[in-house]
């Protein structure tokens, strides 16, 4: 799957297109925190490409505000990178320095990594945002053939296939449509949840087996090493509990 095949995908109106090239500067003003964070857009990134802007007037569906969050538009931005590059923590940058929700498309000769992060008012300083939760992110190997779990995902990611209500209703059912996928690299099934409520057990779930997994590899390596009988049993059994519970955690996914 390449870039192109998700912007095709995701079925855009030609009247909103804007393909204006972005200037990194714009980006380490203002998502780069640290120098280390200006070292990864300047390094890291090749080119970003502004591709559309999804307003009420371009596709029709309403705008959204409430005590929370404003959601004038949305935003779809493609981001060449390098194959070196981090590309999770560049998502979380590019997502960090831009005001209104982001369809991010970060892609590389090796990866196309697609993320989505909702925005919120920040508590503490009148008129700015910030990211409300993480990001959601999905790395998928890049200039490869589909697989069947890639091709159903796009064929669900389209604009045409989310909730019209209002911006913000649009922008979830693309968070709930990427998580499938997060989910389905781990189950092989890609499913997207039908209510809020299964969405939100499926990314706490997702969050336990990534914790779990770590865990797994930590108790296998220590197990490879260990030389005393007894200590032996006891990381096996230690092993034993966690692929339980990872198993018991996939089931939720």
């Amino acid at each position: 799957m390449t870039a192109q095949d998700l912007i095709a995908a995701l079925d855009i109106p030609g009247n909103c297109r804007v393909d204006q090239r972005v200037p990194k500067k714009m980006l380490v003003e203002n998502g780069a925190p640290t120098a280390s964070d200006k070292r990864q857009i300047n390094d890291g990134i090749e080119e970003i490409q502004w591709l559309a802007s999804l307003k009420p007037n371009t596709i029709g569906v309403p705008e959204y505000r409430d005590d929370v969050r404003e959601y004038l538009e949305i935003a779809v931005l493609s981001v060449a990178s390098r194959n070196d590059a981090k590309a999770g923590r560049l998502a979380e940058l590019v997502h960090r320095a831009i005001p209104y929700p982001v369809v991010l498309l970060l892609n590389s000769e090796q990866s196309l990594t697609p993320s989505l992060a909702h925005k919120r008012w920040a508590q503490n300083e009148a008129g700015k945002v910030v990211l409300d939760g993480g990001v959601v992110a999905v790395t998928l190997p890049g200039k490869s053939p589909a697989s069947v779990v890639e091709t159903t995902f796009m064929q669900a990611f389209g604009l045409g296939r989310q909730p019209q209500t209002t911006l913000y209703a649009l922008y979830q059912g693309w968070v709930d449509t990427l998580t499938a996928l997060q989910a389905a690299q781990v189950t092989g099934q890609f499913i997207v949840s039908t209510t809020p409520e299964k969405t939100a057990t499926r990314r706490q779930a997702l969050q336990e087996c990534e914790r779990l997994e770590l865990e797994e590899a930590r108790l296998a390596a220590r197990c490879a090493k260990e030389k005393q009988l007894a200590r032996q049993v006891e990381l096996n059994l230690a092993l034993k509990r966690v692929q339980a519970e990872l198993t018991a955690a996939k089931e939720h996914l």
